[in-house]
């Protein structure tokens, strides 16, 4: 996600100055004319503005907060924009160290995959300074098609895990009506035409369908990484109090996908599980 972002901001003419865990990751960005650093902190001390994409909560506090994090090299009249998928906390937590450099900080975790992220048809749903989405609204638009301003710290993390959430059950509903047609001798190529057509209609199914048909499952947006969205809403849920069984459900069914190595494949591919489930109940 983080490579198509940052080449799009290269494209568009900005100084761009890259960093990855991975170095061999950076190498298209440099080859296209972006600097390099050998750390978070390095990044942050020669940028006015710092990008940070990661997988997870644990690799997000580990950039911005670790021993060369980012966080090491922010001050005054810098910005922080976290683009990573993580929970409130998290983020709040990253926010307070980013803070306590005297610099400004923006949650921004973004809605879309590889394709959009390649096309620059991301949404943003941030929160936290103003002053610096004010300053960074024009690379967002680099970058996506849409953005939101939520507030404070924390709303655009639960935002985006609410989204991901829907998402999520949406796919696993989806997944069951397809393996439920082959099963009585429907076809599910014409289950995916005729969803088209009607009120449930959603991009989502029109573009995954034809290949969840043929059993191909080519990753936009990882497995794991739907499991792990899936499990920080239910939690987010269980802070308020809030029932969510078909969430609940519906992370249950993920992570059978996950016991059968489908980590990494795409989350469309959680419709194995299910494929699997019906054989063994033959």
């Amino acid at each position: 996600m983080g490579s198509p972002m940052a080449q799009n901001l290269i494209k568009a003419g900005r100084d761009v100055t890259v960093w990855n865990r991975t170095k061999s990751k950076c190498e298209p960005l440099i080859s296209m004319g972006a600097k390099y650093k050998s750390s978070p902190e390095e990044v942050a001390a020669s940028c006015g503005v710092t990008f940070a994409m990661l997988a997870d909560p644990e690799s997000a506090m580990d950039v911005a907060c670790g021993k060369y994090g980012a966080a090491k090299g922010m001050g005054p009249g810098k910005g922080y924009v976290d683009v990573s998928t993580v929970d409130g906390e998290t983020s709040k937590l990253i926010c307070e160290h980013i803070r306590a450099t005297g610099a400004h900080f923006l949650e921004a975790p973004v809605s879309g995959s590889k394709k959009p992220a390649e096309d620059g048809q991301l949404i943003f749903l941030t929160a936290g300074d103003n002053v610096l989405y004010e300053t960074v609204a024009p690379l967002l638009d680099i970058m996506g098609k849409s953005r939101f301003y939520l507030g404070e710290v924390g709303n655009g993390a639960a935002m985006k895990l609410v989204v991901n959430m829907v998402m999520g059950s949406m796919m696993a509903s989806f997944s069951e009506g397809l393996v439920l047609s082959e099963k009585v001798g429907l076809d599910p190529s014409v289950l995916v035409e005729v969803i088209s057509q009607g009120a449930i209609s959603a991009p989502m199914y029109a573009m995954k369908g034809p290949s969840m048909v043929k059993s191909l499952y080519p990753t936009a947006f990882p497995l794991k990484h739907q499991q792990k969205d899936l499990r920080l809403a239910l939690g987010l849920a269980e802070s308020v109090s809030q029932p969510t069984p078909i969430a609940a459900a519906t992370n249950e069914l993920y992570k059978v996908a996950k016991s059968h190595g489908l980590s990494d494949q795409d989350f469309s591919a959680v419709i194995e599980a299910l494929k699997v489930k019906l054989q063994h109940q033959t």
